[in-house]
C-alpha cells in the first residue's frame, strides 16, 4: 500500500522547482479517506519563502476537504532518507500528530518514522491557556 505513495512522490519530485539548491524533493500524502495528494518543493530566490513538498501535499489535501492524514512518503537524492523540516512537522501535526512517515533515497534506502517521535508535544506551550 505504501508503494503507491512512493510512486506518486517520485513523480512529484521530477516536477520540483529548485533552481537555487537543485535539491528536488517529492512527497505524497494519503488522507484517512484514502485519497492521495502529491507535492514537490517550490523554491524562491528569497529562500525563506520556499515551500516544502510535504506542506504542498497538506495544503492540497486541506483545500479538498481532507483534514486527517494516515501516511506520507518522501523521496530525495540523499545518502540517507530525509525527514520533514520543523515547519512541515508542525503543519502535519496540526492535522495528524501520529502520522506515519516513510522516506526514501533514489538508491532505494528507506526509513520509517512516526511524526509523534519527530515532534513530541507539538501543541504544548503554544495553545491559549484555559479560562482566557
Amino acid at each position: 500500500m505504501i508503494s503507491d505513495l512512493k510512486d506518486a512522490a517520485e513523480a512529484a519530485r521530477l516536477r520540483a522547482y529548485a533552481p537555487y539548491s537543485h535539491f528536488l524533493v517529492g512527497a505524497a500524502l494519503r488522507s484517512k479517506s484514502g485519497l492521495v495528494f502529491s507535492g514537490c518543493n517550490v523554491e524562491n530566490v528569497s529562500l525563506g519563502l520556499t515551500i516544502c513538498a510535504e506542506r504542498v501535499c497538506a495544503v492540497k489535501a486541506i483545500e479538498q476537504g481532507e483534514m486527517t492524514f494516515e501516511a506520507i512518503a518522501i523521496i530525495a537524492d540523499t545518502e540517507v532518507p530525509i525527514v520533514p523540516c520543523g515547519a512541515c512537522r508542525q503543519v502535519l501535526a496540526e492535522f495528524s500528530p501520529h502520522l506515519v512517515i516513510t522516506s526514501w533515497t533514489l538508491s532505494g534506502k528507506s526509513q520509517q518514522f512516526s511524526l509523534a517521535d519527530l515532534l513530541p508535544l507539538p501543541g504544548q506551550g503554544i495553545l491559549v491557556p484555559r479560562g482566557t
